[in-house]
């Protein structure tokens, strides 16, 4: 639980710190569930970020750059309506809940002043972001419109009175009393239940990480109430005064585990302590690492059924050429039975369903099927037909089983990228390549589509040499024959879909360590990411051609050598953009 009422308490003052007096100038809507406000406001501009999204609802100031879609969705378009041009009167919290309400001052059709709210609801599944009419208390429109079909108790549409979510009978942190802790601590020791279960049923505001906080369950005795209630005095006051404790907690895996605004204890042994000036650095630092891979997870999983749906029917259509191909491979017998039809035409009558003759190339007999409505001639037409034809499907049959071999290959690469994708943006890039190769359906988009600059993979090896790696196959033709100088060092692993690799030699002759390490990259940002003893393939750029209509990133090369590594990435270049 990130955003818990202290958090949403502490955020809410930074964003009345940094937004009162502001004024809108641009509203997007990157995501179904994600708007983007940019403000003008004293200190500069300001991105605000907000989110009704399921695993990461928040609202927080972001430094991020987010792609918005060539067509505004219908909410966004609504909110430039109303809000864009509005200043900013405020930011505050609603009591202790996990809601943060922005007012604007604007202007209606007519010009005349009026005040407008955006509410931030941060629950969960529940999360949700509404404009009202602050004059009317009426709901203007949300993220998510609510029905009677969805919820029976509180509907949130256009033109109906706005409800708070009902609230739940617990006495709010910042109110609590020592009277009152005592009584939670009386509770407990009564009914035998963790003492941070009976703090988290009473006192609103806090998650079940700051129950265990306050009843710091280290397997000690419990606190006394007088400490209990110091100690949540203390995060109280500091979410007011902005005396915070801003960090991120991740694992070993560098997987944030959660985010807060005073000091957990029960986590500064177990996970690594990322300190931040602000809450939304933290926020947005938490929610970025957090769910990158579920977004793009989330963004790729219909790419990723197009390119299985696309690899099972080409290597279908394979399995299909294959067989034709071996049947037409198998035709030779019908120009021998013409031959010999031709030869003993004496021994044939028509309406003779079969006859028997000898094969002058072995010497023994051979039984020949025949046609009993026609008359032998004919009968030896059709077998020499017959075998020209299937001469000329073989040859057929070669070219587009070259083909479909070639698309499998294609299919598989990408598919491999689709795996290893690590952002959004690459997701977009792969299925722009699809598109245009024709495996995927083209979406209808109005509007100019803004262009996507190449940004590969960057590093630097233990000597000084820079390498590049590709982030799909429209980033590996780049690389490989645009970049790349004729003496440049180019890797692929062996027989395994992934990225082109280029070592930038700058005219010397590369080190051995310098040749391994682009090698491991290149193992890295493959199929083969998970195996050892990888083979890599390289060799100089000069030697890699690609065919005349060759798919993107499909090449040929000589004069390559190979090498075994363990795949590695080291630390990017420069931070990914």
């Amino acid at each position: 639980m990130a955003f818990d009422g202290l958090v949403v308490r502490a955020q809410a003052r930074e964003l009345d710190a940094a937004l009162t007096g502001g004024r809108v100038e641009k509203i997007y809507q990157p995501g179904k569930d994600e708007l983007i406000f940019s403000v003008r406001a004293a200190s500069g501009k300001i991105r605000v970020y907000a989110s009704s999204n399921n695993t990461h609802a928040g609202i927080f100031i972001t430094a991020d750059d987010y792609d918005n879609p060539v067509n505004p969705p219908g909410f966004c378009m609504l909110l430039r309506k109303h809000l864009q041009g509005s200043r900013i009167a405020g930011v505050t919290q609603k009591n202790i809940e996990r809601i943060i309400e922005i007012e604007f001052d604007a202007r209606d059709e007519l010009g005349f002043s009026v005040r407008r709210k955006l509410i931030t609801e941060i629950m969960g599944k529940y999360s949700n972001v509404i404009l009202l009419d602050e004059g009317s208390g009426k709901v203007i429109d949300s993220l998510k419109r609510i029905s009677f079909d969805v919820n029976r108790v509180r509907q949130i549409l256009p033109g109906q009175i706005y409800e708070y979510p009902p609230a739940q009978k617990k006495i709010a942190f910042d109110s609590v009393t020592e009277k009152d802790i005592v009584g939670c601590c009386l509770a407990a020791s009564e009914s035998g239940t963790p003492l941070s279960y009976t703090l988290l049923s009473d006192i609103g505001g806090i998650s079940p990480l700051i129950a265990r906080e306050l009843a710091a369950e280290d397997g000690g005795a419990d606190p006394a109430a007088s400490e209990i209630y110091r100690r949540i005095t203390a995060m109280s006051e500091a979410a007011d005064s902005g005396d915070l404790d801003c960090a991120v907690y991740e694992n070993s895996d560098g997987l944030p585990k959660d985010f807060h605004v005073v000091p957990l204890t029960e986590y500064a042994d177990i996970y690594k302590k990322i300190d931040f000036d602000t809450v939304s650095e933290a926020a947005e630092y938490y929610f970025q690492h957090r769910e990158a891979s579920s977004r793009v997870r989330q963004k790729s999983s219909a790419l990723r059924t197009s390119v299985s749906r696309a690899l099972k029917k080409q290597r279908l259509k394979n399995q299909r050429l294959s067989d034709d191909l071996l049947k037409a491979e198998n035709s030779d017998k019908y120009r021998l039975y013409g031959e010999l039809l031709t030869a003993n035409m004496h021994l044939v009558k028509t309406g003779d369903k079969e006859v028997s003759v000898t094969n002058y190339y072995d010497n023994k007999e051979i039984t020949i099927p025949l046609d009993e409505r026609y008359a032998p001639a004919k009968n030896a037409q059709i077998f020499f037909k017959r075998y020209a034809k299937a001469k000329t499907a073989v040859k057929e049959k070669k070219k587009q089983l070259e083909e479909t071999d070639s698309n499998i290959e294609y299919l598989t690469s990408v598919e491999a990228f689709i795996d290893s994708s690590e952002k959004t943006e690459d997701i977009d890039q792969i299925r722009e390549e699809l598109e245009e190769s024709g495996f995927v359906r083209r979406k209808k988009q109005r509007g100019l589509k803004k262009k996507q600059n190449p940004q590969p993979f960057m590093y630097t090896t233990s000597d000084g040499h820079e390498v590049l790696a590709g982030r799909n196959n429209r980033e590996n033709d780049f690389l490989t024959f645009r970049t790349a100088g004729r003496n440049d060092i180019w890797f692929h692993t062996k027989d395994i879909p992934g990225s082109h690799v280029i070592l930038f030699t700058k005219g010397e002759k590369p080190s051995d360590s310098s040749i391994f390490e682009a090698a491991a990259i290149a193992a890295y940002h493959s199929k083969g990411r998970a195996s050892e003893n990888v083979p890599v393939d390289y060799t100089e750029i000069r030697y890699v051609k690609k065919p005349n209509g060759a798919k993107p990133g499909m090449v040929i090369f000589t004069d390559n050598r190979t090498v075994f590594v363990t795949p590695r990435r080291p630390d990017p270049a420069v931070p990914d953009k």
